[in-house]
């Protein structure tokens, strides 16, 4: 009978270790999102990836898989929850469609880190915990990061990187950008479990190396990347917070413009007045008499360009159309002068329907307007305001570091306009701001944000906050800025040192496990 019951003691312990290993990672990636905007506890970045590191060890490959799959399950579930709201409220899914289209979003996106996990144990398995932990685990965290921010478009969303746009971590940025800063997190969190699980000397070198990071990045983040460039840039961010499910009614376009001319009226004495994406709902060739007019008009109470979202329709009769920002200025002539920039980077499902000729009838389903724009060129000229040109981008165009730098070092300044009005009161504008924060960080340029209903900024050189708007509320953000010239190593060689790096990594890791 006693030995019954200590039978069943140690299957009762035995299955609560087990339940363990793949409860408390689900619970660690449903945490980690609260590193980032707006919750802003950027130590989680850290902490919650040394869990799963922790239960990676000694794992099998397909224990590696399903802990690490669990993670990612909890990590994009509560962190991209807001795709939900865009396919419920504008998408036209209904409750359990939506909820369904997202799930299957986030089981997809969970298979980075599962794989991540696999691959470590399946070939890496020999390495010793000091070599796994230290050099190969972070290595591929960023390896598959940077898968993701290209697979299938791209969707760099939740970079580890992101987190530390107010840490000391993020110095590295303007050096190795947002996916250096990824790697210095997650070095972090091995050096602290490996510190945690040794004694002696190996404790000793992990918390000697782990301050020692932050110092480094703390100190680049006292360089001066850039030097100011000519004088200050005054600008108003106009945000018309227009409900997103009237925008675009035909009834609707007259009040629009209505509000953007009526906020705009006493700011033409700065230098740029910015509407943000789509802020009028009308093709260029039918609003430019319009706009042209409206900056004549107005020249005489300042000099202040126009820079406005809209649809731009192709010139040709071939029914394309792009997502587009126009420039207009009037010279001191009085000459009307205009600049358009077409969005090169377009979202999937949002902006346009891939292997259309098979999901084409998606755009029946979805019923989201303008919803199949054509892509502009990734070689653009440069909007120019005065003496400065800007690197200009749209919406989720600031998501990828490696397309703004192409605009630089000519850029004295950095313009997104975007419209998160998508998303609702939810995570998406705040997550959103802070990778343009990161955008800012790395090219050490200032920003101007405008949005359709928040959060519009005013983002100096150093990514930090000099104005913010209110959310969904009419408000004008006047603001100013200092362009900058100069160029950040980032800028001059984008993403390739680390990914030279990370092959480094592998290789050695590679020889390190053959020997053994």
């Amino acid at each position: 009978m006693k030995l019954k019951l200590l039978t069943h003691q140690a299957v009762l312990r035995a299955t609560k270790i087990n339940i363990r290993q793949y409860v408390v990672p689900l619970l660690a990636g449903a945490a980690l999102p609260l590193a980032f905007a707006p919750v802003d506890l950027f130590p989680f970045a850290i902490i919650m990836p040394a869990i799963l590191f922790y239960f990676w060890l000694r794992a099998s490959p397909r224990q590696a898989f399903v802990r690490g799959y669990l993670f990612g399950v909890g990590f994009f579930a509560v962190g991209i929850s807001w795709v939900a709201v865009s396919f419920y409220r504008f998408g036209s899914m209904g409750m359990a469609l939506s909820a369904a289209a997202t799930l299957l979003f986030v089981l997809f996106l969970a298979l980075f880190p599962a794989l991540l996990g696999w691959v470590s144990r399946r070939y890496f398995s020999a390495l010793s915990d000091g070599f796994y932990l230290v050099l190969l685990v972070p290595a591929l965290w960023v390896f598959f990061e940077w898968v993701r921010g290209w697979i299938f478009t791209g969707f760099p969303w939740l970079n580890l990187g992101y987190s530390q746009t107010d840490s000391p971590l993020v110095g590295i940025a303007p050096v190795l950008g947002v996916y250096g800063t990824s790697w210095l997190v997650a070095l972090s969190a091995s050096l602290l479990l490996y510190a945690l699980m040794n004694k002696n000397k190996q404790r000793v070198i992990a918390l000697t190396a782990l301050p020692a990071v932050w110092l480094v990045a703390g100190g680049l983040a006292q360089v001066a990347w850039s030097e100011a460039k000519g004088t200050p840039v005054t600008a108003s961010l106009i945000q018309g917070n227009v409900p997103q499910n009237i925008k675009w009614r035909p009834e609707q376009r007259g009040p629009t413009i209505e509000l953007y001319t009526r906020l705009s009226s006493d700011r033409w004495d700065r230098d740029i007045i910015i509407w943000p994406e789509t802020a009028l709902p009308a093709y260029l060739h039918q609003a430019q008499s319009f706009l042209e007019n409206l900056v004549s008009r107005e020249r005489k109470n300042g000099g202040a360009a126009l820079l406005t979202g809209l649809p731009v329709m192709s010139g040709q009769d071939d029914g394309q159309y792009y997502n587009g920002v126009v420039r207009v200025d009037v010279d001191a002539a009085g000459e009307v002068s205009t600049q358009i920039y077409r969005k090169a980077h377009l979202v999937p499902f949002g902006e346009y329907i891939p292997f259309k000729s098979v999901l084409g009838g998606l755009l029946d389903i979805l019923q989201v307007p303008m919803a199949d724009f054509s892509r502009g060129s990734a070689t653009q000229p440069l909007l120019e305001v005065g003496d400065n040109k800007i690197g200009m981008s749209i919406c989720y165009e600031d998501a990828f570091g490696e397309e703004v730098i192409r605009a630089l070092p000519a850029a004295s300044f950095l313009v997104n306009v975007s419209n998160d009005a998508w998303f609702g009161d939810s995570f998406a504008p705040h997550q959103h701001l802070q990778m343009a924060r990161m955008r800012a960080i790395e090219t050490s340029r200032p920003m101007l944000r405008a949005t359709n209903n928040g959060v519009s900024a005013v983002i100096d050189h150093h990514g930090a906050l000099l104005a913010t708007s209110p959310q969904f509320k009419i408000a004008v953000l006047d603001g100013e800025i200092q362009p900058q010239q100069g160029t950040t190593p980032y800028v001059r060689v984008g993403n390739w040192p680390v990914l030279l790096a990370l092959l480094v990594v592998l290789v050695v890791c590679t020889l390190r496990v053959n020997k053994r």
